[in-house]
């Protein structure tokens, strides 16, 4: 069975993190120049580990095992949100180049490939799960043409041009090529730590729909127009939020989360009336009849407060991710490992945040790790987890792909 280097771990996980380095965390959005430097510095890892690396026309940064009769595809994402923490994705790409290089190292192994890949954008700079989306065949050339930078409104085609990426073909994944996909993560929540387990085994990823909602009213001077006759998309917006929060109890269940992450106001002056405002909502849940529930109830609640006016209000439905199981046989794979290396001590699970495994679900059997966050802290620059954690977690996961592989032959 292959052993993993715990120290070669830590000492990776801690060179990928200079690459943008935020106080304890890190700042590497997508296509930035932190980024292409940390996509080339993992390129050459990959050969070093003696597989093939390539980079595509996406970012994507593959290394393929040309000799391997069995293989399976490892790995997650490697930007980060904006002055995120160090291990969100980054853990997932060090733990598939230590699996590659501790299968190249195992008699045992031979014939056996592992395939390391860190998607680009799952974090959605640009879009969400651009990388693992455009490998599964479910992102258009038209699509490319059409996103810009959520932050910068830079579009896409300039980013990918400036990174050097532009022009490379995307690679696609092969039919038969992968017995399927593997992802290690930290959990970013606490259900782990509050159980006291130390790994968690998925058994769902979450579905996730994303709106942007519109409020529509009047511009005018802030002293002299009466309140009376005020069409102010401000308060309409912090309005709808206020009911949102206070109904979507009645219909969501124990898993459901909803959050309105993101206000604009137009002109957001503070002597004009705001004539424009938007929000983004967005609600998560394993279940769903549950996200149906919640969507419903928004319709219903828009409805009511356009009635009520004075504003006008639109709904523009963005990102919807139905939720998505993993493999049975993986799960079975990943919990053998656990108990081996920690008996009793790991937990079956959702994984209440979007991975790109439920994109390559979509095309191959998936599975996912998770080590503890300590305090349940992620997405931002004092994420962590205990090197301990790290350590167990990289030689369960070593040893989940192991038994994949074998129990392939």
């Amino acid at each position: 069975m292959p052993s993993i280097d715990g120290e070669r771990v830590i000492t990776d996980l801690r060179r990928l993190a200079e690459f943008g380095r935020y106080k304890t965390g890190v700042h590497r959005p997508t296509y930035s120049p932190e980024d292409v430097a940390s996509r080339n510095w993992l390129a050459e890892q990959l050969g070093a580990a003696g597989l093939d690396p390539a980079i595509d026309g996406i970012g994507n940064v593959i290394g393929y095992d040309r000799r391997a009769s069995r293989r399976l595809l490892v790995g997650s994402h490697s930007e980060t949100q904006p002055h995120g923490g160090w291990l969100d994705g980054a853990l997932g790409v060090i733990y598939g180049l230590e699996l590659a290089r501790a299968f190249a190292a195992d008699p045992d192994c031979a014939g056996l490939g592992i395939e390391v890949v860190a998607w680009a954008d799952e974090e959605g700079h640009y879009s969400s799960y651009l990388g693992s989306r455009s490998f599964i065949g479910a992102l258009s050339e038209d699509e490319i043409d059409r996103i810009t930078g959520r932050d910068t409104g830079k579009p896409l085609r300039t980013a990918l041009a400036e990174a050097g990426y532009g022009g490379r073909p995307r690679r696609q994944v092969e039919p038969d090529r992968y017995l399927g996909y593997l992802e290690a993560h930290i959990e970013q929540g606490d259900t782990l730590e509050l159980e006291g387990r130390r790994l968690g085994i998925v058994e769902t990823i979450v579905g996730i729909r994303n709106f942007r909602i519109v409020f529509v009213g009047e511009q005018n001077h802030a002293g002299t127009t009466r309140m009376a006759r005020r069409k102010d998309a401000g308060v309409a917006m912090v309005r709808l939020a206020t009911r949102i929060h206070d109904c979507f109890p009645e219909v969501a269940g124990p898993r459901t989360v909803w959050t309105i992450g993101r206000m604009l106001l137009e002109p957001n002056a503070p002597s004009v009336i705001p004539g424009h405002a938007e929000m983004q909502l967005q609600f998560r849940d394993p279940d769903a009849a549950r996200l149906d529930a919640c969507e419903v109830r928004l319709m219903a609640l828009v409805e009511a407060a356009e009635a009520q006016g004075p504003c006008r209000i639109k709904v523009e439905p963005l990102a919807v991710s139905a939720p998505q199981p993993m493999d049975p046989n993986f799960q079975a794979a990943i919990e053998a490992a656990a108990e081996m290396r920690a008996p009793g001590r790991h937990l079956r699970m959702p994984s209440a945040a979007g991975h790109d495994a439920a994109v390559l679900a979509q095309k191959m059997p998936a599975g996912m790790l998770f080590i503890p966050s300590i305090g349940g802290i992620s997405h931002h620059w004092s994420e962590d987890s205990r090197e301990a954690d790290i350590v167990l977690g990289a030689q369960v996961f070593a040893d989940a792909a192991f038994r994949i592989l074998r129990a392939a032959a």
